[in-house]
């Protein structure tokens, strides 16, 4: 969440951000609604803080007057002090309406997009940050998309993913499994050896680490919802463990926090349909192992290059094809400030699919989840929060088997071969 001071102080940066956004001047005049309230905030708090100090005074002298039997100015001061706390109890209640409609209009504005971040209406105007240098990878005649080699090598069951739960969901069996398996042990320890804690969270959180991190408000309907215990599944680890530090002053010495998770992730993803849904192009769970990092300030950016560092490793270590994406303003998500996506070739289906984001959050998060650290001065301030996929499975396991099918059957990666146990699927 932007704290007020910044929309007041850098008001033309906030705009040109919006902007980059693709926020109409009709949009943008929240900013104003937003220094208008505080203005009327600012002045109810001044005018309470006035009449509580008055009060204050007035208890101490009818306490004097009390002890020397001046019972009538007591009285009078008592009537006094019954007037200010009828109109303090009145500002009160203003201030508690005012500060909730400044919290409900403050919570709507995504994170302001870093100088970097190109302007643009869509995905279309993505800029490719590193492309692919090689050729790319083709297959002969006959070669079969991953829906396809899941029948063939029986690996996983999209019909009786819909038969136990519904559409989108998915039953890995045998080998398929096993490479799910061996994805995730390699992800896990591949992220430990850099540094990286590894932490086991809940695959359900509650309403204030939902908020904490910017799914609340922004992707409400793309996330479950368990009613009745009004809970939520996780769209990814990183709400469960960068909420790990809400309400949290970090010491120097547990800085910089490096956790990595494996989760499996929910997403309703209403509204997707068409041939790029197909197989495991776009699922409701699929499973993820997450990377995060809580940084001071002015380490933040340095760090947001090493884990784009760290993930392209990872990526040439399992031999696909890949290129990196700096997303523009229109298709950031909410709360970044800057994004880097990875995409992997998928040589049967001829087209780039997204496995990976890589975000610098700055102290959007951090300031929901008041999450801070102390300065030189002792100070309090808020940290930058970082993550990004390390990996997403379900669009690395179609390239890996599109782009590794063979005669012979599907060759795995050489660094996956101890997890798996087996150099070829057959």
């Amino acid at each position: 969440m932007l704290k007020v001071e910044l929309l007041r102080n850098e008001r033309e940066r906030v705009v040109e951000g919006l902007k980059k956004r693709n926020w109409t001047s009709s949009d943008i005049s929240i900013i104003d609604q937003i220094i208008e309230l505080d203005d009327e905030r600012k002045v109810v708090q001044t005018t309470l803080d006035i009449e509580l100090a008055e009060q204050n005074q007035l208890a101490r002298q009818i306490g004097e007057l009390m002890k020397i039997k001046n019972l009538e100015e007591a009285e009078t001061l008592k009537q006094r002090v019954a007037q200010l706390k009828d109109s303090s109890k009145t500002k009160e209640d203003l201030l508690k309406t005012i500060r909730q409609s400044l919290d409900d209009k403050l919570i709507t504005l995504p994170n302001i997009p870093h100088s970097d971040v190109p302007s643009g209406q869509s995905a279309d105007d993505n800029m490719v940050f590193q492309a692919w240098e090689k050729d790319l990878p083709t297959l002969g005649k006959g070669a079969l998309p991953h829906w396809e080699l899941a029948e063939k090598y029986n690996l996983f069951d999209m019909k009786l993913g819909v038969k136990l739960t519904g559409s989108g969901f998915i039953l890995y069996r045998g080998q398929g499994a096993k490479l799910q398996r061996a994805l995730i042990n390699y992800f896990l320890d591949y992220n430990t050896a850099a540094g990286y804690e590894e932490i086991l969270p809940p695959h359900l959180v509650n309403e204030d680490s939902a908020r904490g991190t910017g799914q609340l408000p922004d992707k409400e309907g793309q996330m479950y919802y368990c009613e009745k215990d009004d809970i939520y599944l996780i769209p990814t680890a990183e709400v469960p463990v960068t909420n790990i530090f809400r309400d949290v002053i970090l010491p120097d010495d547990q800085l910089p926090a490096c956790l990595t998770a494996y989760t499996p992730c929910f997403r309703r993803e209403a509204g997707s349909y068409g041939a790029h849904v197909k197989g495991l192009n776009r699922v409701h769970q699929f499973d993820k192992v997450e990377i995060v990092r809580i940084e001071k300030p002015e380490n933040s950016w340095n760090a947001l290059n090493t884990m784009v560092r760290h993930v392209a490793q990872l990526m040439e270590n399992l031999e696909l094809p890949y290129r990196i994406l700096r997303l523009c303003g229109g298709d950031m998500g909410f709360t970044s400030a800057m994004t880097y996506d990875f995409e992997v070739w998928s040589a049967a289906q001829e087209r780039w699919l997204e496995v990976s984001s890589v975000s610098n959050f700055e102290t959007f998060q951090a300031n929901r989840l008041k999450l801070r650290y102390r300065d030189e001065n002792n100070q309090t301030q808020l940290l930058h929060t970082l993550n990004g996929s390390s990996l997403a499975l379900a669009r690395i396991v179609a390239a890996l088997l599109e782009n590794n099918q063979t005669p012979e059957g599907i060759k795995i990666p050489k660094v996956l071969r101890n997890f798996f146990g087996t150099e070829y699927i057959k």
